[in-house]
């Protein structure tokens, strides 16, 4: 009989007669591995109901949920043997591939905290995020070596290099790596033993925000197993669902917006590159059920010359998020993949990170809205002193509560304080609400353009925009104006082979917009500054055209 099984000794019995903060922690340690729960946890109960079922395909490789259990259990004693003791943070610079998925789990079994680097960084500010974050291991993907190889000497806390050659197949050039199948391959496939907490922290992500240095958001399991739970009730997952994983999984929203609940009902991920020809390929190769990207990722696919070339008609459940769907948008999909359900997510990283949903049954009937509150959500709007907004139409900051809510931004307490003040998180968004509580997304804050003392929204100057259909893609943003303060500016990516005059633009607005909101200026580019992820770098925009209108 193992120790943890036998009888109580006579000195811990007394634990058993009170129920005090002492005697909880002594029985959530002594009975951990009967009760807790934990993302440590998710592949094996999968591989439970699912063991011979495909749970990964990357490449040629497809692992079923033993195996993938199996791998990630190896990971995790191969971390520990490394000396990575609990909340101990292991970071990760790679794309979509086996090494990443193994490396996550590997952290959450070892009580270790991923951090997922940006791979859109350079040199310095990868380093940063190192260094801030004070990671122990640094896992770097071939292809991404050039970002890293002059600042690796930047990196004190790092104590152990590993090399994942998943990216282009080669090999280190560098002897301060290790290989990492050489690495974790020879150690067991037995569940790591380690007492692990709902309250534990499990994973930090650097958000991109508009400030000079990235804040570090710490999610803890209990956020990141409340929103997986959210996630698949209220966007419908199930087992049969096979998911493409596009979008970089370094974003919260590929990795726990889709691929970690997938993982957790049972269901199959495709690892795929973000090229919109590749994802067409594998919603079509794989019959895949679902598919998420942010509206510039479903613009391309729609607009993309050989749309129709491919079977999609497996394709049922349609996702967004990330940012603001363009009505006309929505539209174009539902007419071209007929009978699929579309769900819009809207959150922040600091949510883990969706906060609300617009359901399937709404999508028709709330166009452009972004739901409510999700599962385990509650949302509200404030004013600028921190007033609810009950009325429908006016404008106010959305806030949310719940527990997909961030532990803290690391070393940051004044501005965890700051967003976390009267029990909400603020995020900074600006949304109304309608007659049935939904809140609609008017915009970001810093993105509202105040025009002459009259604010615009700039996402309501864009939908009118998007109705001339030779418009492929638009941004409205907010530049300097020596008369307006700032001037409405519109920076459009035409359709290939279309021409659009900057007068069409503003005749068109005219006619359904006030005039304080037509658009002063009108820039035609060939393409919109965007992250990985595709959200339109709005604040690239103001930088690039903050002279525009300074002789006007």
């Amino acid at each position: 009989m193992s120790d943890s099984l036998k009888s109580p000794p006579q000195s811990e019995r007394a634990f058993f007669n009170v129920l005090n903060k002492e005697s909880i922690d002594y029985l959530r340690t002594r009975y951990n591995k009967t009760n807790r729960w934990v993302i440590a946890d998710m592949l094996r109960r999968a591989r439970y109901h699912f063991p011979d079922k495909s749970s990964l395909v990357f490449n040629d490789k497809i692992l079923t949920y033993s195996e993938l259990e199996d791998e990630c259990n190896r990971v995790a004693n191969a971390l520990l043997d490394l000396g990575v003791e609990k909340y101990d943070r292991v970071a990760i610079l790679a794309h979509n591939t086996l090494h990443h998925v193994l490396a996550w789990f590997g952290c959450t079994k070892a009580g270790a905290v991923y951090l997922a680097i940006n791979y859109m960084l350079q040199g310095e500010e990868i380093s940063y995020c190192v260094n801030h974050s004070e990671s122990k291991v640094f896992i770097v993907e071939d292809s991404l070596y050039p970002l890293v190889k002059d600042v690796l000497d930047d990196m004190p806390t790092i104590k152990t290099l590993i090399w994942s050659d998943q990216g282009a197949g080669k090999s280190c050039p560098d002897d301060r790596f290790v290989d990492f199948d050489t690495w974790y391959t020879k150690y067991p496939s037995t569940e790591p033993d380690v007492v692990l907490h709902i309250e534990d922290p499990v994973q930090m992500t650097y958000t991109s925000g508009t400030e000079s240095l990235p804040k570090g958001v710490i999610a803890n399991n209990q956020a990141l197993m409340a929103q997986f739970m959210g996630c698949i009730i209220d966007g419908g997952y199930e087992s049969s669902d096979v998911s493409i994983n596009a979008l970089p999984l370094y974003h919260c929203a590929q990795r726990d917006v889709m691929m970690n609940p997938i993982f957790w009902v049972g269901g199959t991920n495709i690892l795929c590159t973000p090229d919109l020809t590749e994802i067409l390929k594998n919603i079509s190769e794989y019959k895949a059920t679902m598919f998420f990207a942010p509206p510039t990722v479903w613009i391309g696919l729609l607009r993309h010359p050989d749309f129709a070339q491919y079977d999609l008609s497996h394709l049922k459940k349609c996702y967004y998020g990330a940012s603001i769907m363009p009505v006309e948008v929505l539209k174009e999909i539902m007419e071209k993949i007929p009978g699929s359900k579309i769900y819009n997510y809207y959150g922040q990283t600091e949510l883990a990170p969706y906060h609300t949903i617009l359901k399937a049954e709404d999508a028709m009937s709330k166009l452009g809205s972004a739901g409510m509150g999700g599962l385990n959500m509650e949302t509200r709007l404030e004013d600028d002193e921190g007033n609810e907004i009950l009325d429908t139409n006016i404008p106010g900051e959305i806030c949310g509560k719940g527990p997909h809510a961030m532990m803290l931004y690391f070393k940051e307490p004044d501005k965890t304080e700051d967003v976390m003040r009267g029990g909400w998180f603020h995020s900074g968004d600006l949304g109304v609400l309608d007659q049935d509580r939904y809140i609609e997304v008017v915009d970001r804050k810093k993105d509202m353009v105040k025009t002459g003392g009259e604010n615009v929204s700039t996402r309501e100057v864009e939908e009118v925009i998007y109705q001339d259909k030779r418009v492929q893609e638009v941004a409205v943003i907010g530049v300097y104006h020596p008369k307006w303060v700032e001037a409405v500016t519109a920076v459009i990516v035409p359709k290939k082979g279309e021409t659009i005059t900057e007068k069409e633009i503003k005749d068109m607005a005219k006619e359904k917009l006030a005039l304080f909101k037509v658009p002063k200026k009108v820039v035609f580019v060939d393409e919109l500054p965007k992250t990985p992820t595709g959200k339109i770098l709005k604040r690239d925009l103001r930088d690039m055209y903050k002279e525009l209108c300074a002789q006007d």
